[in-house]
C-alpha cells in the first residue's frame, strides 16, 4: 500500500491559542526527527489563514514577528528537504485580531461556506498565494478546515484559477453538523481511497476534473472514547500533549453520542487515537488492493509522548514493506 503521514500545521482555536513553539515547532521536529532519517517524506497541510493573520499585525506586534519567522524557517527548510506544503483553509482568521495577549477568535464565519463565491475565490487565490511565497513551490492540494467543504462548487472553481485539483478532506462515512462545522461524507463507501469527482467531493465523477484521495477511517466503539475520558482525566505524563492551547469545545450531546454509539473517526496519529493505528491499517490491507491508499492525518499541537511513540512503532512496521508518499 501507499501510506500517506498528512499534517494539519495550525494553532488551538478556542479560549487559547497556544504557542507558536509548543503547539507547532517543537512537536513538528519531534516527527520529523523519526521521518528524515528514513527518507520519508510528509504532507502539511498549512492553516495559511494564519499566516496572513500574521503577516497583517506583526508590524504593530514583535512577537508575531517572531512567530512569522518561526513559521516561515520551518516551512521553507521543510520544503527544501522534499516534504510537500500544501493549502490548508481556516476562514475564520478573516475576522480574528491579535489582542496583544492572545488571539480574539471569532467562528461565526469558520467555513468557506460562511462567504460569498467571489470572497471564496479571493481568499483562496490570496492564501495560496502567500503559502507559495513562503514554501518556495506551489501547492498542488487542498485540505478544508474543519473537513467543512461543501457546497464545493465555489471552492472547486478557486481552487481551479490556483492550479489545484487534488482534495484530500473527505473521510468515509464522515458526518458532523454543528454551527461551525457542516460535512457529509456518508455517500462515500468503507474503504475508498481514492476517486474523481466534479461538483461534491462525496460524489464519485470518473470524467470529473478534481482528485479525491480520502483521509482514512476507522470504526470506533463507545468503549474507545470512555478510555479517551479516563485518559484525558488520570491519564500520566505520556498522554498530556505538546501543544498547550485549547480546542473548541463540542457540544454536548456530540459528547453523549460518542460516548454511546459507534462513529466513523478518522485515522489520525494525535494522542490516544494512534492507539488503533495498527488495528486501522490491518483492515485497509484486508480490503483494499496492494496499491490502494493509506492515508493517517495528525495535528502537530494534539502529538504526545504517547503518540509519538506509536506512530514511531507503526513507521518501524511497516516502512520497508510499503511506500511512503508525500500527498
Amino acid at each position: 500500500m501507499k501510506i500517506f503521514i498528512t499534517l494539519d500545521y495550525e494553532l488551538f482555536f478556542g479560549s487559547k491559542s497556544g504557542s507558536v513553539q509548543k503547539c507547532i515547532i517543537e512537536p513538528t521536529e519531534q516527527l520529523l526527527r523519526i521521518v528524515d532519517p528514513l527518507q520519508i517524506k510528509l504532507g502539511f497541510f498549512v492553516d495559511t489563514g494564519y499566516l496572513m493573520a500574521l503577516e497583517r499585525q506583526k508590524d504593530q506586534h514583535p512577537s508575531l514577528q517572531k512567530d512569522y519567522d518561526l513559521i516561515c524557517g520551518q516551512i521553507r527548510a521543510m520544503s527544501q528537504n522534499g516534504h510537500s506544503i500544501q493549502l490548508h483553509v481556516h476562514p475564520h482568521w478573516e475576522d480574528t485580531f491579535y489582542n496583544g495577549q492572545d488571539w480574539d477568535f471569532k467562528t461565526t464565519r469558520y467555513k468557506l461556506a460562511d462567504f460569498t463565491d467571489q470572497e471564496v475565490l479571493e481568499i483562496v487565490t490570496r492564501y495560496n498565494d502567500i503559502l507559495g511565497k513562503i514554501s518556495g513551490s506551489p501547492s498542488t492540494a487542498y485540505r478544508a478546515g474543519g473537513w467543512s467543504a461543501q457546497p464545493w462548487e465555489p471552492i472547486g472553481i478557486a481552487l481551479a484559477k490556483n492550479n489545484i485539483f487534488l482534495d484530500s478532506t473527505v473521510f468515509p462515512g464522515g458526518y458532523y453538523q454543528s454551527a461551525q462545522q457542516q460535512y457529509d461524507f456518508r455517500a462515500v463507501a468503507p474503504f475508498t481511497t481514492e476517486y474523481k469527482f466534479s461538483e461534491d467531493l462525496a460524489q464519485q465523477s470518473d470524467d470529473g476534473p478534481f482528485v479525491e484521495i480520502p483521509i482514512s477511517a476507522h470504526r470506533v466503539s463507545p468503549v474507545f472514547f470512555w478510555r479517551f475520558v479516563w485518559i484525558k482525566l488520570f491519564g500520566s505524563a505520556k498522554h498530556k500533549p505538546y501543544g498547550d492551547g485549547f480546542a473548541i469545545s463540542k457540544e454536548g450531546n456530540d459528547i453523549f453520542r460518542l460516548l454511546t454509539r459507534f462513529s466513523n473517526s478518522v485515522v489520525s496519529m494525535d494522542g490516544f487515537k494512534a492507539s488503533y493505528l495498527g488495528q486501522a491499517f490491518a483492515k485497509y490491507k484486508k480490503h483494499c488492493d496492494d496499491d490502494a491508499n493509506f492515508v493517517i492525518i495528525g495535528h502537530p499541537k494534539a502529538f504526545t509522548p504517547y503518540s509519538i511513540q506509536k506512530l514511531k512503532q507503526f513507521i518501524d512496521k511497516t516502512h520497508k514493506q510499503h511506500e511512503y508518499k508525500a500527498m
